[in-house]
């Protein structure tokens, strides 16, 4: 399979790992925002499975522990508080992931992804919103100009389904475990703590070319991995999963 050269962000909105990455992107690297392709990623309910299954992948994330949930509460409250951020914990009960992901992809077929997600998270982070609610959904669909029913009743409709089945292929073959998560090339980057190394990459491609240069002996420069400093995870790195 050839390598894609777009970079790409996965966020989720259940994620508050990515609504920083979110925020910091478009704070810190706001010249990185419209050269991305943007894949949600959420847990698949037995429908969504189902149709990854049949398609030959699956969904390879973990749910996190008690002791790690517990030690994320801890985690955003300090990151929040570096950023000058105020955020209210939202309380899911039974969420259905597909509801909010799917009407973002309905959204953004539209051309309002951005304006989508900035409302889907500041709803959720900021306010403490349940973004599963189908109404809630239909709500900000108003807000933005957009077919209220379209967007709420994005999962029951087979054809959005299939396009997040595709975005799922994506996870899988990418080897997402966690979000945030940044792909460039062949490297990846795992956690809101990559995300300046993932824009540095990026921003080294745009960059022309340096003729390397050969030491007065002759001899040829020690070649050099491309990427191969960083890739191995090597602890927590602000990202759930």
């Amino acid at each position: 399979m050839a390598v894609r050269r777009t970079p790409r962000f996965y966020f989720s909105l259940r994620s508050p790992y990515s609504w920083l990455a979110y925020r910091d992107l478009h704070q810190r690297y706001p010249e990185l925002v419209s050269e991305l392709d943007w894949v949600p990623f959420w847990e698949p309910d037995e429908q969504s499975s189902r149709l990854l299954a049949e398609a030959g992948g699956e969904f390879v994330y973990t749910a996190m522990s008690r002791a790690k949930h517990l030690y994320v509460l801890q985690d955003v409250r300090r990151l929040t508080a570096e950023r000058g951020l105020t955020f209210s914990w939202p309380v899911d009960r039974e969420p259905v992931w597909e509801i909010p992901h799917l009407g973002y992809l309905v959204a953004a077929r539209h051309g309002a992804g951005p304006a989508y997600l900035e409302r889907a998270y500041r709803a959720r982070w900021e306010e403490g919103r349940n973004i599963c609610d189908r109404e809630w959904v239909a709500e900000i669909a108003a807000e933005l100009g957009l077919d209220p029913a379209e967007l709420s009743g994005a999962a029951d409709d087979p054809e959005v389904r299939r396009q997040g089945v595709d975005a799922l292929l994506d996870i899988y073959r990418d080897g997402v475990f966690g979000v945030p998560f940044f792909v460039h090339g062949f490297d990846r980057f795992w956690g809101v703590d990559r995300l300046a190394a993932f824009a540095a990459s990026v921003a080294a491609k745009r960059a022309p070319a340096v003729p390397a240069q050969v030491p007065g002996n002759g001899s040829a420069p020690e070649p050099v991995l491309a990427g191969a400093l960083g890739r191995t995870d090597e602890g927590h790195a602000g990202g759930c999963g």
